[in-house]
């Protein structure tokens, strides 16, 4: 398939499920479909370094807080259209991400792993003594109860998951045309054996700096609505634990050597971690990720596409 058709057909999909949620007529379905959404982006950002290119990220956290806390700077200076603050939080998180991969990408391993979890930790800790935008108390965005559009009116959290669709259909297709570029398959052979690759010629640093930067942007651009979606921002919301959990986890369940495994992995981890919410308690959740890590790393660990794979190879052609 085309990419051009993929993403025609990407949108179509993501036209349905936003009528589809319309047509519920239930608000909820907006709030938990957008951290469902959400997921979806971080895994498949997450996945451009951790799967293709075999570099373990901790600090997927750092750039999503990134993402956020541009927003939360620019709407105190100058207020902007989201779309605006999405590109903007992307470019900034990619700069970061490219600048952090320059520091730490000669690290292999546990030691990258660990660099990356300690860069989380000092712009943590940056923010927290930065005043203009909160601090430690954390800072308020008001958003508007409706989005006039064309004389329709739309009420916002509707307009958030709308820009989180877009982002998930873009997100997904940016990952598609990577697997099956030249691109793609330098991120593989690094993955495979680095060291044999750069005996071959191959450009390693030079492609894994491409995959921190587009894994970071994306990353921040799926953190920078979020203060709206929110209303309230702190340093221990934005880099929550959850985020540096699910973003590893959920590529890891659904399978992180292709597009469609962070999607998958994204969605049935997130939706259940909604359905725990409503019915338990938030609490669960990572425990929820953690238990599923732990029987999936046991009994499938290539994630759910590679035991599909699997099964396919071992039933053989009919």
């Amino acid at each position: 398939m085309r990419l051009s058709t993929f993403v025609l057909i990407a949108i179509a999909v993501a036209a349905v499920v936003f009528g589809v949620s319309r047509g519920i007529q239930n608000d909820y379905v907006f709030f938990a479909g957008y951290v469902v959404l959400n997921y979806i982006v971080l895994a498949t950002a997450w996945n451009i370094l951790g799967g293709y290119c075999g570099y373990v990220n901790f600090g997927s956290a750092a750039f999503f807080a990134l993402g956020a806390y541009s927003t939360v700077a620019l709407h105190k200076l100058w207020p902007m259209p989201i779309p605006m603050l999405i590109l903007i939080g992307g470019i900034v998180s990619g700069i970061v991400g490219l600048g952090m991969g320059y520091l730490t990408l000669r690290l292999r391993g546990a030691f990258f792993a660990i660099a990356t979890l300690a860069m989380a930790v000092v712009l943590q800790t940056l923010i927290i003594n930065w005043d203009y935008v909160g601090g430690s108390r954390g800072a308020y965005i008001i958003r508007p109860q409706n989005l006039e559009i064309a004389g329709f009116q739309l009420p916002y959290v509707q307009y958030l998951f709308a820009l989180m669709l877009a982002l998930t259909v873009a997100a997904v297709a940016v990952a598609r045309a990577i697997e099956r570029s030249s691109l793609g398959y330098g991120f593989a052979t690094i993955r495979d054996d680095e060291l044999a690759a750069e005996a071959c010629g191959v450009p390693t640093l030079k492609l894994k700096l491409i995959a921190t930067a587009l894994s970071g942007a994306f990353m921040g651009m799926s953190g920078a609505p979020f203060p709206y979606y929110i209303g309230y921002l702190e340093p221990s919301s934005a880099f929550g634990l959850q985020y540096a959990v699910n973003s590893i986890a959920m590529p890891m369940i659904g399978g992180t050597t292709s597009w469609i495994g962070p999607l998958i992995g994204a969605v049935l981890l997130g939706s259940l971690q909604q359905i725990a919410t409503v019915t338990i308690s938030s609490a669960v959740n990572l425990l929820i990720v953690g238990v599923l890590l732990v029987a999936f790393v046991i009994i499938a660990p290539n994630g759910i596409v590679g035991l599909v794979q699997e099964r396919r190879r071992a039933r053989g052609p009919r």
